[in-house]
């Protein structure tokens, strides 16, 4: 083989591998598809350490017990009338107000990723 070939042939991996990559970064990959995790762009900046807190400091899930009975997850329902990322964030940021809660919009981005992470997994956008 001649080192020409040869140098021709060698951008290839190497761009496959940034393909790759851009593809993760944008979120176009569904998940497990090469290990990667699809994110809704709705939820790309979201603080998820920040959703964790405000959920155990507003009691969420104790709401949500008292409403629908057992642990709660039963209100966590994907096939539902929440069937989109946006519709997610929709449902907490109501949440938010009817409660009197305060959330700022980064808030209700924040806990609506950590719902979607834990119990919707929307798949695509």
């Amino acid at each position: 083989m001649s080192p020409r070939l040869t140098a021709r042939a060698r951008p290839l991996p190497a761009l496959a591998a940034v393909m790759l990559g851009l593809a993760i970064l944008a979120g176009t990959l569904p998940v497990g598809a090469q290990g990667a995790t699809w994110v809704p762009e709705i939820f790309r900046d979201a603080d998820l350490a920040l959703g964790q807190r405000l959920i155990r400091e507003h009691k969420c899930t104790e709401c949500h017990v008292r409403n629908v009975g057992g642990d709660g997850t039963s209100l966590y329902n994907p096939k539902g009338r929440i069937s989109t990322p946006g519709a997610l964030r929709g449902m907490v940021d109501y949440c938010s107000t009817q409660l009197n809660l305060g959330l700022f919009p980064e808030e209700v981005t924040a806990v609506a990723a950590v719902l979607q992470r834990d119990h919707y997994r929307f798949t695509k956008p």
